[in-house]
């Protein structure tokens, strides 16, 4: 079967043009959250001090897996998807700070989001264009995603830190519908 990701023709197989959709939200009281690293310097720091304010100051029962991808740009497997379906209610994913990570990122959260877990995907504002094309050959051009200034990488902890708790407020938006209280 072709990978959509890696179609020269900018196309999709069938499969991955069906109708997208979100997963039905959910408030996050009492939810598992996952954490999907994308491998890139800040994005872990970044994704568990956005699960620890998920937990602390939105309820979340717990940050219930963690992982880290083999490969930033090799959008997520089957296998993956399940373990996260079994193991976590939402999940937040990025950051995508690289051309091929958001494009990765966004067919992650598409992914995510069609086995009814719903997504949270943050890129940097330098790879919209490319997370917008990866939405479309995924088969769901409008899928939104969380988008933050451009570079991640080359912060220091405490800036990391400070961009988790301004973007809090979006990513309870996106994986519940409502907002942050």
């Amino acid at each position: 079967m072709p990978n959509p990701m890696l179609d020269p023709t900018g196309q999709a197989d069938a499969k991955a043009k069906t109708d997208g959709g979100l997963a039905a939200r959910r408030p996050l009281q009492g939810a598992r959250v996952g954490l999907l690293d994308n491998t890139k310097h800040n994005a872990m720091l970044f994704l568990q001090e956005v699960g620890r304010l998920l937990v602390e100051e939105q309820g979340a029962a717990e940050v219930s897996i963690v992982e880290t991808k083999r490969s930033f740009s090799i959008p997520v497997d089957d296998e993956i998807v399940s373990r996260y379906r079994d193991a976590a209610d939402v999940v937040i994913t990025g950051v995508g700070d690289c051309g091929s990570c958001s494009a990765a990122a966004v067919a992650d959260g598409i992914n995510f989001e069609r086995a009814g877990v719903p997504a949270a995907v943050v890129l940097t504002d330098a790879f919209t264009t490319t997370g917008r094309t990866m939405a479309g050959v995924q088969g769901d051009p409008d899928y939104e995603w969380i988008t933050t200034e451009h570079p991640v990488a080359v912060l220091e902890p405490e800036q990391v830190r400070e961009r988790a708790r301004r973007l809090l407020p979006e990513i309870v938006r996106t994986l519940t519908g409502a907002d942050a209280s």
